[in-house]
């Protein structure tokens, strides 16, 4: 469900499959412990291969990203499907969250940062 990679400015975390009540907790986490135990600046969530979110799973990633703000680190969200997306847009969370096409995308904003 989750898998860590490490680059020099960033740590990414590879979501997949169903994120819901019956995973959520576990997620929320493995998201703070790995925020806060990283020291790079930056976060990216990938979730390329997320069937599915429900509200549970959003906590989760809302819980990630406010101490990734106290913690002074970016936060994004990348690969996001068309159905997800959704999600975010109806909550007004896609407000919030930073949300990139692919990893590229938040390397180069990143990098003109």
């Amino acid at each position: 469900m989750i898998a860590t990679v490490t680059a020099p400015q960033t740590t990414i975390i590879s979501l997949a499959g169903h994120i819901d009540a019956a995973s959520a907790m576990d997620l929320k986490d493995q998201l703070a412990k790995t925020v806060s135990s990283d020291t790079r600046p930056a976060i990216l969530v990938d979730m390329e291969r997320v069937e599915f979110l429900d509200s549970a799973g959003l906590m989760a990633l809302v819980s990630a990203f406010s101490l990734a703000q106290r913690l002074g680190r970016k936060f994004g969200l990348c690969a996001v499907s068309p159905a997800i997306r959704m999600i975010f847009e109806l909550t007004q969370l896609d407000r919030a969250f930073e949300i990139f096409d692919n990893r590229h995308a938040f390397e180069t904003a990143l990098s003109i940062a």
